[in-house]
């Protein structure tokens, strides 16, 4: 039996390692602190890989690891992870959310009421043999407002323990619903402006992403009240430092707490390192016994769960699935991403509707993954491409006022199976449906016409006046743009009605040749979709 190579790149608990080992299929090599260049040359012999936050897995990495099937991070944020890249190359990412969920909290708290009261300082003042109670004078967490970015799992723990001490919780998250924000006692707040004006403390608890980065900058720094305290033990970045610490001398910011930095450790003269106002730790936040115990057996479980047995669990970039149904519904994946990336692109503006229907023997199943697949697919355009996952898809849907529904349809007449998405907004809406012809798929239905094309590559879509010559008309201008058709599939409603038509073509124009299209008397509309 072939045993499946797992590396360990980062310290995980003991008992992780142990229950990896125990595992007959897998073969289990530890290297704590290997280097990038190290990691790089030896990539290719794995097919699972366990870090923390120490080992980088960059676009590179998994360019060289062509046997790679999983990555587990022991822990919450994935941002040592290229994720864009692992989803190019089919790789599941995986982390542990809840293991260190508490430690998080709790050390959050901790370094919140340490810099409310000056403990650290106080310490060392009465270990150096001095009295000095006057200069220690603190302040009271009751009837304080705390503002909370970010409300995940370790979020909703600081929240639950502030207002155990009387605290007023004003909460942002993109992906917080109203009501699970009811549920959890918090004020939501549609801005992170809005949520930070009248705090009196804000802890952050975001991923670093590009989006996030300097999440607190100068200018929202700014826009707090005098005498904020601001807590960060989520990721070094989140916190702009620069203009922390402009503040912490001006007096704006009143205090700091962080166990995260930019760069890791700081530098010796960084000048929060020595500034008087600041309470700092060196990334303690996950550092207990129980965390440390739970997060190691839990990430080495769900790479033994992926490499052996198929199971998939907390992934961050698919839902989890198991092997069965995976292998079952796996063709029809990247095919309703594109349908969904093709119905935003002719969704009517400000949609607020999006509907997936089945027919056939794929509605006969579990259709989860698929429809994410549609749902990934259309966000991507709608949003940042890249910023949207398997994960978090249905959050950032409800975060735009996105309805997001499947049903099942009887099976239609001139297919055996059909996937239909449908996008809209009040009366106006757009569709498209897709097949499989035999093993290839193939889009079979635009706004309820008849066409056939391969979701590849580049479409010209364009609604005309049925009359004689518009075909070749459109062939002359495209010609004169230099733009080549490689295919095209016709539909109308009627002789004499309203034709539509889908050109397949071998590069993608510039804009303007819609504008050049839509200049001609007979024609309705066009546009460019890029599959």
């Amino acid at each position: 039996m072939q045993k499946k190579k797992v590396l360990v790149a980062d310290p995980i608990s003991e008992k992780g390692i142990d229950e990896l080992r125990a595992t007959p299929e897998l073969d289990v090599t530890v290297r704590i602190g290997i280097k990038p260049d190290e990691l790089l040359a030896c990539a290719h012999e794995f097919e699972g890989i366990v870090v923390r936050s120490q080992t980088k897995i960059t676009a590179e990495v998994f360019a060289k690891a062509t046997a790679l099937k999983a990555v587990g991070r022991a822990g919450v944020g994935v941002d040592n992870i290229d994720v864009a890249a692992a989803n190019k190359q089919g790789v599941i990412v995986m982390n542990t959310p809840a293991g260190n969920t508490i430690s998080t909290a709790e050390h959050t708290f901790t370094l919140l009421m340490s810099m409310a009261r000056s403990i650290p300082q106080a310490h060392a003042s009465v270990s150096s043999g001095k009295w000095e109670r006057k200069n220690f004078e603190g302040v009271e967490l009751n009837g304080k407002i705390l503002a909370i970015i970010g409300m995940g799992r370790i979020g909703s723990e600081v929240a639950r323990r502030a207002m155990a001490f009387g605290m007023r919780v004003l909460a942002y998250d993109p992906y917080l619903s109203p009501s699970r924000a009811h549920v959890l006692r918090v004020e939501l707040m549609s801005t992170v402006e809005d949520a930070i004006r009248e705090a009196d403390f804000i802890t952050v608890h975001m991923p670093l992403t590009k989006e996030t980065k300097y999440l607190l900058n100068r200018e929202r720094i700014a826009l707090c009240k005098r005498g904020v305290r601001l807590v960060n033990c989520a990721r070094g970045g989140l916190i702009e430092e620069a203009a922390l610490v402009e503040a912490l001398s001006n007096g704006h910011v009143a205090g700091a707490a962080l166990d995260v930095f930019e760069t890791e450790p700081p530098a010796q003269d960084n000048p929060l390192l020595t500034m008087p106002n600041v309470v700092l730790t060196p990334h303690l936040g996950a550092s207990t016994f129980e965390a440390q115990e739970s997060v190691g057996i839990e990430i080495a479980r769900a790479i033994r769960d992926a490499l052996v047995d198929g199971i998939v669990s907390n992934a961050v970039n698919m839902p989890s699935v198991d092997r069965k149904t995976l292998d079952s519904i796996g063709g029809y994946l990247g095919f309703a991403e594109k349908l969904g990336r093709l119905a935003a692109q002719l969704a009517p503006k400000q949609p607020d509707m999006l509907r997936v229907n089945y027919s056939g023997p794929v509605g006969e199943g579990d259709t989860t993954l698929i429809s994410r697949a549609v749902l990934k697919g259309y966000l991507d355009v709608a949003c940042s491409e890249g910023t949207v996952n398997w994960v978090n898809a249905p959050g950032v849907a409800e975060n735009l006022g996105l309805s997001f529904t499947e049903s099942r349809l009887a099976k239609p007449a001139d297919f055996t199976e059909l996937i239909e998405v449908t996008a809209g907004a009040g009366s106006l809406s757009a569709s498209v449906a897709g097949t499989f012809f035999g093993k290839h798929p193939r889009i079979v239905g635009i706004n309820g016409n008849r066409v056939e094309a391969e979701p590849a590559g580049c479409l010209l879509i364009y609604e005309n006046k049925d009359q004689p010559g518009i075909v070749g008309a459109v062939g002359t201008i495209l010609g004169r743009l230099n733009v080549n058709i490689a295919n095209m599939s016709l539909s109308r409603d009627a002789t004499g009605g309203k034709a539509l038509v889908l050109l397949t073509l071998d590069t993608c124009p510039e804009d303007h040749v819609v504008e050049e299209l839509l200049k001609h008397p007979a024609i309705l509309s066009a546009r460019i979709l890029r599959v």
